[in-house]
């Protein structure tokens, strides 16, 4: 690890800290306008994406990441990550293999990019219906949609 980059020990830290499901210690690795994205939630900035990773860490069940292929420069970097998990709305386990983008900038994450096939995912996570229909646009803002107003809901009880 001494001879990498700065950036790959941030990116090492945040998936280490992901392995213990520690969203606080996440959060410190991104700046305060860090810009996420994924094919679930779409795109959150700052706390929206702080806050999805607390409510992932907080609702995740049967949870193990690994993560490989960290590397990094002064600008940007990649990764990728397993995780494994129930995926509490049908107590169904799904395996996602993710690709993560990353900027940098004073040492932190500025974006952090997730890439994966949602349609496998939804095979996994929603069984025959995601089988099926998982592939389609309908579908698939249908998963974006819900991912969204969980998280909103969350953040809502979070304020209160």
């Amino acid at each position: 690890m001494d001879n990498r980059h700065p950036n790959a020990k941030i990116v090492a830290d945040f998936y280490r800290a992901f392995q213990q499901l520690d969203a606080d210690a996440m959060a410190r690795c991104y700046t305060d306008d860090v810009v996420f994205s994924d094919p679930a939630f779409g795109t959150l900035k700052g706390d929206a994406a702080r806050d999805m990773w607390r409510m992932l860490a907080q609702r995740a069940e049967g949870f193990s990441l690994t993560f490989s292929d960290i590397a990094a420069d002064d600008r940007g970097g990649h990764a990728h990550w397993t995780a494994t998990y129930r995926f509490n709305r049908t107590g169904r386990i799904v395996v996602n293999q993710i690709e993560a983008r990353f900027a940098f900038r004073n040492g932190l994450i500025a974006e952090h990019h997730d890439s994966f096939d949602l349609w496998r995912w939804s095979r996994q996570a929603l069984g025959l219906k995601g089988t099926l229909l998982g592939w389609t646009p309908f579908v698939q803002r249908a998963i974006r949609a819900q991912a969204r107003t969980t998280l909103d809901a969350y953040r809502a009880r979070a304020a209160t």
